[in-house]
């Protein structure tokens, strides 16, 4: 999923300066499960956003609303008949999210109110481990399940770089050696001669280092 962190409130605070009437806009899909931008805590906000107000001295009037997803128009064209009621949008989605709401409304000001940190995995409640960066061209099937570009910091495909010790990373000692996993679970899984192959170059042409991607699936079109 993706994982999302508090953005610090001196942050929201400035980005809402001069504001009279604004709608905390939560999403009930990732940043709900790692409890930064779900209903609850889009209603935290705003009563943290009214009592400041009322403590400065400052007329501001807060809604509250929370959408399925703030990644699919359809649920963003919801908002329709509620956005003139405000002069900005403090969206507690993704990075997505914020951006999505800020096209469907090009004249009123959206606003960040979490950080988008990364595609992880729940560990426990309240920590999360990157798993996944996007890349466009999965090599999962050749490295047993576990990714060498989102969980080796030097993102090497053909084996340890040789600087890792006890199993950990040289670049982030408390960090498995992501290769070291990689073996282990080859080893579990009797296909050690895996590893013998050589990894061709990466073709990174899948991945946003090019710009912004878009996938259009032909088979979905109407």
């Amino acid at each position: 999923m993706i994982v999302a962190d508090k953005r610090p409130l001196q942050d929201v605070l400035a980005n809402l300066e001069g504001f009279e009437r604004v709608l905390v806009l939560g999403c009930n899909a990732c940043v709900s499960v790692c409890e930064v931008g779900g209903p609850r805590e889009a209603n935290l906000m705003a009563a943290t956003l009214r009592l400041h107000a009322k403590t400065g001295g400052r007329q501001l009037t807060v809604g509250v609303e929370s959408l399925e997803r703030q990644c699919d128009h359809e649920f963003i064209d919801l908002l329709d008949e509620q956005v003139g009621e405000y002069d900005a949008i403090l969206s507690l989605a993704c990075g997505v999210g914020v951006q999505l709401v800020a096209e469907k409304h090009p004249r009123l000001p959206v606003f960040p109110g979490v950080n988008t940190i990364m595609m992880a995995a729940t560990y426990r409640r309240g920590v999360w481990g990157e798993r996944c960066q996007g890349c466009g061209a999965c090599v999962l099937d050749r490295t047993a399940g576990i990714c060498p570009v989102a969980r080796c910091a030097k993102r090497i495909f053909n084996g340890p770089c040789g600087g890792s010790s006890a199993g950990k990373c040289e670049i982030a000692g408390d960090r498995d050696c992501a290769w070291q996993l990689i073996v282990d679970r080859l080893t579990a899984l009797g296909r050690l001669d895996d590893y013998e192959k050589i990894v061709p170059p990466k073709d990174w042409s899948t991945a946003r280092d090019g710009g912004p991607r878009l996938l259009i699936r032909e088979d979905l079109q109407p």
